[in-house]
């Protein structure tokens, strides 16, 4: 394969398939060791191996199992984006690639086995199937198997959506409202956007609209005292600070310095000051017990499989899962939470996963211990918050699938801890 972009994604599916990393680190290690790479260049490798992850099953189908990076890519090209096989001889692609094109051409994708089509392995298309039907499995796979666009979300701090996007337009990068989070810019092209004045003066972050809408779930009101309990890099936490009006107390708990790290310069562009970030051991860490019975509202967005961000992060569904342990892990880490929150105070458990392990059963179980506890219709607490989604008020949960709703897949629902009598 001599032509440059075509041997670089070649290059770069290899290292991703057999390395560790998540695909995104890998890829970013890989573009900054090649720094002499063009942008186009970068972006057709960038989307092309993204493509490679996410049609891989169907890709193998064609290939046989384990087959060369390289061929993956031709079988990719041909399948997906349509190239003919005179354009894959001509980018220096292997003898023989003719009759491939011609075996792609001439299979029959709707007849192939349903976890294929799908593009999962068997035990996640059988689990979501089990739950959704083949019908709805099949079309939410559709949607993960699609390219996500850039979602913003305007930090109200500072900005408002519409000042926002007027920037952003001047500066050459025109958005268009989310449909759901009433502070969410789109933009369905990638684009350097940290380069813009509207990002350096922090007037706007990048967050999945989808994960715009647990913070408003949380409800948090001026000068309280409130918990992101599995914070990462702090993108909830700055939605947070922003809906409190930069009052009250914010703390910041992560098990990982590197990723509180990330948070620090984030909440100088934002202009937060009352965020407390604090590295913990692990969910019952003495920092964290100080603090029980005192808080008026925690959030957890729970350590997960993360398969709802397989339009981001089309590795993930290749990789091992222990679900058992993800799941006791989010129950030690649920209950823990739920000892930090006040009588009267709301507790919200969520995931970026469309796993009833990893959702219906763990709040279940939360549910079963924990009598003082009972759930918040997600439907009224967004009726108030002005989201414009079709739910009932009395739908306990919000569920978000990418097939229905035009985000990443999640799961939330909004606990509220008994007042005192």
């Amino acid at each position: 394969m001599k032509h440059f972009p075509l041997a670089r994604a070649a290059e770069l599916l290899e290292l991703i398939l057999r390395g560790r990393l998540p695909a995104d680190q890998q890829m970013q290690a890989y573009f900054r060791k090649h720094r002499n790479m063009g942008v186009n260049d970068r972006g057709f490798v960038a989307e092309t191996v993204y493509g490679c992850l996410r049609r891989k099953r169907l890709l193998e189908h064609f290939l046989g199992p384990s087959p060369a990076a390289q061929d993956t890519v031709a079988a990719y090209l041909a399948a997906v984006q349509g190239w003919s096989a005179r354009a894959l001889e001509q980018a220096g692609c292997r003898p023989g690639i003719r009759e491939q094109v011609a075996h792609i051409r001439a299979t029959d994708v709707s007849a192939l086995p349903a976890a294929v089509r799908a593009d999962m392995p068997d035990w996640l298309y059988e689990r979501l199937a089990a739950q959704l039907g083949e019908a709805e499995t099949l079309a939410l796979a559709a949607a993960l198997n699609q390219p996500a666009p850039v979602d913003l979300r305007a930090n109200t701090l500072k900005t408002t959506p519409a000042e926002a996007a007027a920037l952003l337009e001047q500066e050459g990068y025109p958005t268009e409202p989310g449909a759901l989070s009433p502070v969410c810019l789109r933009r369905q092209a990638r684009s350097p956007l940290f380069k813009t004045r509207a990002f350096s003066e922090g007037l706007i972050e990048i967050q999945d609209e989808g994960s715009q809408l647990l913070a408003p779930l949380l409800e948090p009101r001026r000068g309280e005292m409130v918990v992101d309990f599995c914070a990462g890099a702090g993108g909830k936490t700055l939605h947070l600070g922003a809906l409190m009006d930069n009052t009250g107390t914010l703390y910041a708990f992560d098990v990982s310095a590197r990723r509180l790290d990330q948070l620090k310069p984030r909440l100088r562009r934002a202009g937060l000051d009352t965020v407390r970030s604090v590295v913990i051991e692990h969910e019952r860490d003495p920092r964290v017990l100080r603090l029980r019975g005192k808080i008026d509202r925690v959030l957890v967005d729970a350590p997960c499989t993360g398969l709802g961000t397989l339009r981001r992060n089309p590795d993930i569904k290749w990789r091992a899962h222990a679900l058992d342990e993800i799941t006791a892990l989010q129950r030690r880490i649920l209950a823990a939470a739920a000892e930090l929150v006040k009588p009267g105070g709301r507790l919200v458990y969520a995931t970026c996963s469309p796993l009833h392990e990893e959702n219906e059963a763990v709040i279940e179980a939360f549910l079963a211990e924990q009598p003082e506890f009972s759930i918040l219709p997600a439907g009224a607490i967004l009726a108030r918050r002005h989201v414009p989604i079709s739910l009932p008020e009395t739908t306990p949960a919000l569920h978000l699938y990418s097939h229905r709703h035009p985000t990443d897949t999640y799961y939330a629902v909004a606990l509220e801890r008994a007042p005192r009598a």
